[in-house]
C-alpha cells in the first residue's frame, strides 16, 4: 500500500516533535519531510534521539509531500501556509492563524493584521467532536487551541441544549509545555517549580476561539465567558474548571438532576472515541501522552451550578493528536488510526 507522504514544519517546537512521535507509527502515511531553521542540516535523530525510528535530515525547506503540518507560531504560520494552499496542498495548522473568523482579532489579540482574511471563511476549525462534516472536506484545517480544546468540549452539551445561562467561568491550570519550547524566565525551572500563577487577567489569546465555537453552538445566545489561565509546575496537562448557573426549570432538582446532566453528556458523545464521561474528577495523569478528553459534570445544589471539569494533555489532544486526528478525516482514514495509545500512568 502507497502510504501518503506528510511533511512537518518546524518540528524542533514541542507540537512539532510531538507529531514527529505520533507518526512514527502511524500505519497509512509517512513523514517524508521536516523543517526547522536553527537546527536545519541536522539528523533528526541527533536532535531528538527518541526520533531514531525516522532516518529523515531537518530541512530548511517542505520536501514533496501529499499534507502538510505547520507548528510554527502565529503569524508565521500563515506565511508558510498560504503558498502551500496555493499549490493545492492539504493543511493542518497547528497555530492560532486560520482559528478565528474574524480577522479583526488577530489585530486585537494577537497584534498583527492577518495576510489572507479570506481564507477565514474556507478555513475549517478543527475541533473534530463538533465539525466532523466540515473536516471530511477541508483542505485548510485550523486545529484548536488547548485550552479552548478543554473548555469547549467541557461544555458544548449544555451550551446546545440550553441548560446554561450565558455567564460562564472557565479557570483552566496547565502544564509549562503549553508555553512552547523558547527558553524564558516565567517557565525557568527555580521560577515555576513549586509556583502556580494565573496570568492573562486581562484577556488570554484563546478566549475569542471560546467565545466563537460556544456561540455556534447555540446563535440565539452570546456568551459571557471569563477565562483565568494558571501555569502549574508540570510539563504535561490541562485541567479546565467550568461554572455556569442553571437555566430555571430546565433541570429536575437533587439527584434526579445529577443523573439527567449525567446522561446528557453521555448522549452527547456516545459516539466519540476519545471524549470520556468519568465516574469521579479526572486527574491529568489520566491522559498523559494519549489523545483522550476526560470530563466530569456535576451540579453544585447549594448554589444551582453546574460545575464541569475536563482534562487531556495539552501536547496530544490539545495540539500534535488532534492535529493527526483531523488529518485521519481529511484523507478518509478510520479517525482513530495512529491514536490508540494509552495513557502514560502515574
Amino acid at each position: 500500500m502507497t502510504k501518503t507522504r506528510v511533511g512537518i514544519i518546524n518540528v524542533t517546537g514541542y507540537a512539532g516533535v510531538e507529531l514527529a512521535r505520533l507518526l512514527c507509527r502511524h500505519p497509512m502515511v509517512e513523514v517524508t519531510s521536516v523543517t526547522g531553521r536553527s537546527v536545519a542540516g541536522q539528523k533528526l535523530s541527533k536532535v531528538f534521539p527518541h526520533l531514531a525510528c525516522l532516518d529523515l535530515a531537518i530541512e530548511s525547506e517542505l520536501g514533496e509531500v501529499d499534507l502538510v503540518f505547520s507548528a510554527m507560531p502565529h503569524q508565521e504560520s500563515a506565511k508558510e501556509v498560504i503558498p502551500l494552499l496555493e499549490q493545492g496542498l492539504k493543511v493542518v495548522d497547528i497555530s492560532a492563524d486560520f482559528r478565528l473568523k474574524d480577522a479583526n482579532d488577530y489585530t486585537r489579540c494577537y497584534g498583527f493584521t492577518h495576510p489572507a482574511p479570506q481564507l477565514l471563511v474556507r478555513s475549517v476549525y478543527g475541533l473534530t467532536e463538533l465539525h466532523r462534516d466540515k473536516v471530511r472536506s477541508a483542505n485548510l484545517v485550523a486545529n484548536p487551541g488547548c485550552y479552548p480544546t478543554g473548555a469547549v468540549l467541557a461544555l458544548a452539551p449544555v451550551v446546545k441544549n440550553g441548560l446554561i445561562e450565558p455567564d460562564i467561568i472557565v479557570d483552566a491550570k496547565s502544564g509549562i509545555s503549553g508555553a512552547g519550547r523558547s527558553v524564558s524566565l516565567q517557565t525557568h525551572y527555580s521560577e515555576a517549580n513549586e509556583d502556580v500563577t494565573a496570568y492573562a487577567l486581562g484577556g488570554h489569546r484563546h478566549l475569542p476561539e471560546m467565545v466563537q465555537e460556544l456561540k455556534m453552538l447555540r446563535p440565539r445566545q452570546t456568551p459571557s465567558v471569563t477565562f483565568v489561565p494558571h501555569l502549574t509546575p508540570m510539563t504535561r496537562g490541562i485541567l479546565t474548571t467550568c461554572y455556569a448557573s442553571f437555566v430555571s426549570g430546565k433541570l429536575s432538582s437533587g439527584r434526579k438532576g445529577e443523573d439527567e446532566v449525567r446522561q446528557l453528556y453521555q448522549d452527547f458523545y456516545k459516539d466519540e472515541p476519545f471524549v470520556r464521561v468519568t465516574d469521579s474528577p479526572p486527574h491529568t495523569k489520566h491522559t498523559c501522552g494519549s489523545n483522550l478528553c476526560l470530563i466530569y459534570p456535576a451540579i453544585d445544589h447549594r448554589t444551582k451550578r453546574l460545575i464541569v471539569i475536563s482534562c487531556i494533555d495539552n501536547l496530544v489532544k490539545g495540539a500534535a493528536g488532534q492535529a493527526i486526528q483531523n488529518m485521519n478525516i481529511m484523507l478518509g482514514f478510520p479517525e482513530t488510526t495512529g491514536l490508540d495509545a494509552v495513557a502514560l500512568y502515574p
